[in-house]
């Protein structure tokens, strides 16, 4: 079942996740509700969406880039991270980090270049994972929306520029 992507404004989003307690049924339903919400939203696409977004306070993301197709991560702890921060490039230009809680807004992040993190998956496993570049990223992404900070927040901290971007017109925002 699809769910609603709940907006910046809702309290939920500011509220650090409820770890979960055990992987059950009812679990394993969000998070196929969570992958389905992923897998269908399209305006815009996202690649990565947390329980927070979708109006519940559990510690548990989905991430849907490259190599970890609709991975789910549940109970999240950051081991270490790299010393290095940056905002993510192509080969060409700075990555614009965007949230589906306010869609359609971008801006540069620095996050750091690798993020160590331990976590259950699906069967209620641990696993330890590495991510560096962009799905770095993604994972210090979501680890933000369980803890109930904004994308916008380091934007500020930043003193990043904030974009709205519609049918591939840009605009620079006054924060």
């Amino acid at each position: 079942m699809k769910l609603k992507v709940v907006d910046i404004k809702s309290p939920i989003l500011r509220r650090k996740a409820k770890v979960v307690q055990r992987v059950d049924k009812k679990i394993l339903q969000f998070i196929s509700d969570m992958k389905e919400t992923l897998t269908e939203q399209k305006d815009p696409e996202g690649v990565g969406l947390a329980a927070p977004q979708v109006g519940k306070s559990l510690r548990i993301f989905i991430m849907d880039y490259g190599q970890y197709k609709m991975m789910a991560v549940i109970n999240p702890v950051v081991l270490d991270r790299s010393e290095k921060k940056s905002v993510k490039k192509t080969k060409d230009e700075k990555i614009l980090e965007g949230c589906l809680s306010m869609p359609h807004y971008y801006g540069p992040v620095k996050r750091h270049d690798g993020i160590k993190i331990q976590f259950l998956n699906e069967e209620g496993s641990i696993q330890v994972k590495s991510f560096r570049g962009f799905p770095a990223q993604i994972v210090g992404h979501e680890i933000d929306h369980l803890e109930g900070i904004l994308f916008i927040d380091h934007i500020l901290t930043q003193k990043s520029k904030l974009y709205e971007i519609h049918d591939s017109e840009v605009e620079e925002i006054e924060i």
